[in-house]
């Protein structure tokens, strides 16, 4: 008869929102502004509050306030790490695990010893020196590019998690598709594009007819309400990150010549 319940030891992959101010205003702030807007934008990610750069910890946090706000762009709050002792009372009756500062387990964790190493050998004896061992490692294999063989509706979304996505069909108006690397749309780009969702500046949105409602790399957005310039509009098109004089990242939307 199996058990009603049962515990195994794991492990959990989880994001770390490194939050270096409690002023869930400000946050609210830079977070539109990073997302566009984009509501569930991580779909359920476990994440960490990581308190290490913190600037100034204020007397007392507005952890259901923050925790709302994380929660509308899809992540999901589980714990937090290095907060401050006089915040942890109330960070606990929010709901969320305290972290260890240095090794990141839980607080109140048992911790395991490992075995006490064999004792040394006499000085008298000869040690062998250890053989060496030529492991051959191989790099782990690239993710899978996403491919969707038909049109997005308006309404839908796609992730393409640790990907490029390629789109054969086009993306009307009102759907969003999100990938850690690049998209490349076959067809007309009417909603939301994102790439490089994870942080990677080298990702880029490629389409055969540029119409989009808003597109973002690593953060960076931009949005056409006022409409499209006559020689990119409906014609094909990249956005890429590029560096001005400064360093600054800029994103430019750049005509393809297929021709």
């Amino acid at each position: 008869m199996s058990k009603p319940i049962e515990f195994k030891a794991g492990s959990l992959s989880a994001m770390s929102a490194i939050v270096r101010e409690l002023d869930n205003v400000k946050l609210s702030d830079t977070m539109h502004t990073m997302l566009g807007g984009l509501g569930e934008f991580f779909a359920g990610e476990a994440t960490i509050i990581d308190l290490s750069q913190l600037d100034k910890a204020p007397e007392r946090a507005d952890w259901a306030g923050l925790l709302s706000l994380l929660r509308r762009y899809g992540l999901q709050p589980v714990a937090v790490k290095q907060v401050p002792e006089h915040l942890e009372s109330s960070a606990r009756k929010a709901g969320l695990a305290i972290l260890d500062a240095g090794s990141g387990k839980m607080n109140g964790e048992r911790a395991v010893d490992a075995a006490s190493p064999a004792a040394a050998p006499a000085a008298s004896e000869p040690v062998s020196p250890a053989p060496q061992v030529n492991l051959d490692v191989s790099p782990p294999p690239a993710a899978a590019t996403m491919i969707i063989e038909r049109p997005l509706r308006s309404g839908q979304q796609v992730y393409a998690r640790g990907s490029d996505v390629v789109i054969i069909g086009g993306v009307s108006n009102g759907a969003e598709v999100i990938a850690d690397g690049s998209i490349h749309c076959y067809g007309p780009l009417r909603g939301r594009a994102l790439a490089g969702a994870q942080g990677n500046t080298k990702a880029r949105i490629i389409t055969t007819c540029f119409a989009p409602e808003l597109v973002s790399i690593a953060g960076v957005y931009r949005t056409f309400e006022r409409g499209l310039a006559a020689s990119l509009a409906g014609k094909a098109a990249h956005a890429v990150l590029r560096a001005d004089q400064n360093g600054q990242q800029s994103l430019n939307i750049e005509a393809l010549l297929l021709d």
